[in-house]
């Protein structure tokens, strides 16, 4: 690949333990390290003694037990979630149980404007999460020393929210921008139209810092953003250059164009080529004669 990620991997943090990270802001990591998740989803407390928890992770009781442990003597006044896959959401209804707290989201979990558009997604949703308060875009949230809003960024969910916490100038970019890898986008819910006008958006943002859900800071977010958008129109690049040397199906395309990731992840790699294709298909530039699915064969229009 020409287009060069700064990735960032390095991380230091301790399993079960609630750990200061910036200013204002801590971090518990959850023990449900993965090819999707890296070391575990990473559950935020912003503020100090009345707080907000961003994305409490998965159904986990000890992840749970070792959050409340931290916040001993502070009151959970609200409970955000970027969205509804199955490591950021359930968390949310023991810790509800336990504070009181209402939970806070986009909504339920969606299916998209591809409702009909190929097999189950390989990552499925926590269709049981719905939020006891609905944030849509710019919508405030605030406590004691803290205000964040909701950005809404649909493209790996329809129904993603990154949160800005304004007086840090610090995103929490949820699964949405990460520096340990990029965002598989899996249809039906997955959009990479709406990815890419989502990335677009932050882009055009001033933000000092990320903290996303999996992995560390992104201290240099507008390099990391446009090096994200660069790599997904080379990817399509290479779909249409493929492509304009004959039909082929996207098991076809996957080994050559993901030739250098291990092929155990070559499921997730090809809901994210289907992905590029419905877009493709969108603005005219692919067809294909049997309908979009993920198993069809694909041409140049």
């Amino acid at each position: 690949m020409a287009v060069e990620i700064p990735y960032r991997r390095d991380m230091s943090f301790e399993y079960g333990r609630l750990e200061p990270v910036a200013p204002g802001l801590r971090r518990i990591v959850a023990r449900n390290p993965s090819s999707f998740t890296f070391h575990g989803t990473g559950t935020y407390v912003v503020g100090e003694g009345r707080v907000a928890v961003i994305d409490p992770g998965p159904d986990d009781a000890a992840h749970i037990e070792a959050l409340l442990a931290g916040l001993s003597g502070e009151t959970v006044s609200h409970i955000l979630v970027t969205h509804t896959h199955t490591d950021h959401s359930p968390g949310a209804a023991p810790l509800k149980a336990a504070t009181g707290a209402p939970t806070h989201g986009y909504g339920p979990h969606g299916s998209g404007r591809r409702e009909a558009a190929g097999e189950a997604a390989v990552q499925d949703g926590d269709r049981a999460f719905v939020p006891d308060v609905k944030l849509g875009d710019g919508d405030v949230v605030a406590g004691p020393g803290w205000t964040i809003e909701a950005v809404h960024t649909p493209g790996h969910t329809s129904n993603h929210l990154c949160f800005a916490w304004r007086e840090a100038r610090a995103l929490f970019s949820g699964d949405h921008v990460m520096g340990w890898s990029t965002s598989v986008i899996m249809p039906p819910d997955g959009d990479m139209r709406d990815y890419m006008a989502s990335l677009d958006k932050l882009l055009a943002r001033d933000d000092a810092v990320y903290w996303p859900t999996h992995g560390p800071a992104i201290t240099a977010p507008k390099p990391h953003v446009a090096a994200f958008i660069a790599h997904r129109r080379e990817r399509e690049g290479q779909i249409t250059g493929l492509l304009a040397k004959g039909p082929a199906t996207i098991a076809e395309l996957v080994p050559v164009i993901y030739a250098a990731v291990d092929p155990g992840l070559y499921p997730a790699a090809a809901r994210s080529t289907f992905a590029h294709l419905l877009d493709l298909l969108d603005r005219g530039l692919v067809g294909t004669e049997e309908g979009a699915s993920i198993a069809a064969r694909w041409h140049l229009r």
